[in-house]
């Protein structure tokens, strides 16, 4: 987030400078626009997953794939840190969580579990930016087996 700035987001989009400037008038309009979106694609992927049948195989895969490349992954939480620190930004994360315990309650009717489910997860994606053994699909399988029971 330190590193943000209008040329270099600019840059980085294949844009002249000029081009952000216009359309976003402020960094904070600039990162808000970037949580929303990243935010309301991640919902959007958890959503797909809540669609029947046992798809914890589907989530740890693509949990797998996350953390093979932590370049978004470290974005989107400090974006999420971001929403923690100005309340207007967490409609998109409330968005997160509500997909993610969506796609436990396909396992469970208890509330508290489903919530547990979602601290989980992002604990996990967390604790996977902070070490080189990134877990693999087959472990993040294990972990969703263990929290969440067979579909009911």
């Amino acid at each position: 987030m330190a590193g943000v700035s209008h040329p270099v987001v600019s840059q980085e989009a294949g844009f002249p400078t000029s081009a952000t400037t216009y359309y976003f008038s402020s960094l904070d309009d600039l990162l808000t626009a970037a949580l929303t979106s990243v935010m309301e694609e991640d919902s959007q992927r958890m959503r797909r997953l809540s669609s029947g049948g046992d798809r914890r195989r589907d989530l740890a895969v693509l949990l797998a794939e996350v953390v093979r490349e932590p370049g978004r992954l470290l974005a989107e939480y400090e974006l999420f840190l971001l929403a923690a620190r100005r309340p207007h930004l967490r409609e998109a994360t409330d968005g997160w969580l509500a997909a993610v315990r969506a796609f436990a309650h396909c396992y469970t009717d208890d509330p508290v579990r489903a919530r547990v489910v979602a601290g989980a997860i992002d604990g996990l994606l967390l604790h996977s930016l902070l070490t080189e053994q990134k877990p693999s699909a087959d472990e993040f399988e294990e972990f969703l087996k263990d929290l969440l029971p067979d579909p009911r």
